[in-house]
């Protein structure tokens, strides 16, 4: 099934994110996890693309045809570029293809430090136009609602964005943030740029300090002064923090799908517990 589909029907799309295992440990290890977040039934889950360079394909593919074939939920799978050859990408895609894998969220990739990046792909517009070329894939983008950290300006984002939603992306998929107001601009200015698409918004539920702290420091999203508060608050307490950061992300959740935002992309973080409460706290919305 082709994940455009979804987005013709008026519910609001539910999906989640997953990632496969670290390279140290056995494929097997999330098939626990995965099959508790395919039984919430997301509409498709995500997997997200796996570190290490040549061959990092592999545990996506598997865990992507895993959820498909074996768990019966969509799957998408991550694929990123910037250190791959046309013909490493022509080899994944052909992986894909012999595993029932439609869908494809294609990005450009982190810059390694002390790594020169390949000079096939230079941007995630480019592997959409090359994976377009192909046929039979759908292909989704990323967004970014605070601004990609390497773009200038919102103009210049935004701008490079629709050259992404012009060469072939159908939908896009957008960023973790903790302010919705910044979302709702973000939208003013896509469809203001004629950027059309159905766009899901990237929820990230905070568990613990160290997580929110990693992710602020990748991404580059800001805190309001309700979450600082609340990470304040409940730092020292473990299992007060996972409660107040379900809470909150429940809260976001649910102002968007008044506000009639296309999609909610759940990074999981493999946490089939956080999953199961944030689901049933919404299912009756969606």
């Amino acid at each position: 099934m082709k994940i455009t589909s979804l987005f013709n029907n008026e519910k609001t799309v539910f999906s989640f994110e997953v990632f496969p295992p670290k390279k140290d440990s056995p494929i097997e290890s999330v098939y626990g996890k995965l099959e508790e977040i395919c039984a919430l039934k997301p509409d498709f889950v995500s997997v997200t693309y796996g570190a290490g360079g040549s061959g990092a394909h592999s545990r996506t593919c598997e865990i992507a045809s895993h959820i498909k074939n074996n768990l019966g939920t969509e799957s998408v799978a991550h694929l990123t570029c910037v250190n791959s050859t046309v013909a490493d990408i022509d080899a994944v895609l052909e992986d894909f293809r012999r595993n029932g894998i439609e869908n494809i969220l294609a990005l450009r990739g982190d810059m390694v430090p002390g790594v020169e990046p390949k000079k096939d792909f230079r941007f995630a517009s480019e592997l959409v136009s090359y994976i377009r070329g192909k046929g039979g894939f759908d292909i989704a983008g990323a967004c970014y609602p605070e601004v990609h950290m390497e773009a200038a300006d919102e103009v210049e984002d935004v701008l490079n964005l629709r050259k992404k939603v012009d060469a072939g992306a159908t939908h896009l998929i957008s960023q973790l943030f903790f302010d919705n107001s910044v979302f709702y601009r973000f939208l003013e200015r896509t469809r203001i740029a004629g950027i059309n698409v159905p766009i899901e918004a990237g929820i990230m539920p905070v568990t613990n300090k160290a997580q929110i702290e990693r992710m602020v420091s990748l991404c580059g999203a800001s805190l309001p002064a309700k979450f600082s508060k609340i990470m304040q608050r409940y730092e020292s307490k473990p299992e007060a923090l996972r409660d107040a950061g379900i809470a909150y992300a429940v809260e976001q959740i649910v102002d968007l799908i008044a506000n009639g935002v296309d999609g909610i992309h759940l990074y999981t973080m493999n946490n089939p517990t956080v999953a199961r409460r944030i689901t049933e706290a919404v299912a009756s919305l969606l």
